[in-house]
């Protein structure tokens, strides 16, 4: 969702749907970039990381599907803008040709950049989710958000532990 909209916004509960659809729009991406970045990467704990993490990120849409369901609502996506220009940004680090084990530290930073923004929207959603007294929204998302959590703590380990000290 763009900060700057002209859209109208009349209700929290408008805001939440329209912050989940973004969301769904944005997983959706992720799904068809993340076999890319297991694609490029050298070392083998990357690529399981980011395979792994498409298996997470496959459950985040049907989780999102179910929340969708329970709201009474079409899944439908909302172009999200944030997701498009990071996925863009990821792919000048795919195209891009050097010493494999720099190219994996770009690929984590990448990555890192869309988990963050994941981050920042799923806690964003939960809050909502939770003004509204929507529990099962609450307790869907915040599974999301902590594996979200698990997945940039994950990239961390791996570039501190290995690939960030084999770039130098």
């Amino acid at each position: 969702m763009g900060i700057f909209t002209s859209e109208e916004f009349n209700s929290l509960e408008e805001l939440l749907e329209h912050e989940l659809r973004d969301l769904y729009d944005a997983e959706i991406r992720l799904t068809d970039a993340l076999p890319k970045l297991a694609e490029k990467a050298s070392s083998p704990a990357l690529k399981r990381a980011f395979e792994s993490h498409l298996r997470e990120t496959e459950r985040h849409v049907e989780r999102l599907q179910s929340i969708f369901e329970n709201i009474g609502i079409d899944a439908d996506r909302e172009k999200c803008d944030a997701m498009t220009g990071l996925i863009k940004e990821g792919q000048a680090v795919l195209d891009a040709e050097g010493d494999p084990n720099v190219l994996d530290a770009a690929l984590i930073a990448a990555a890192q950049r869309a988990e963050h923004y994941e981050i920042a929207a799923y806690g964003t959603a939960r809050a909502f989710a939770r003004q509204l007294g929507n529990e099962y929204a609450v307790e869907l998302l915040e599974q999301t958000l902590e594996e979200e959590k698990s997945a940039d703590r994950k990239l961390t380990m791996i570039a501190e532990g290995s690939v960030n000290p084999a770039s130098v």
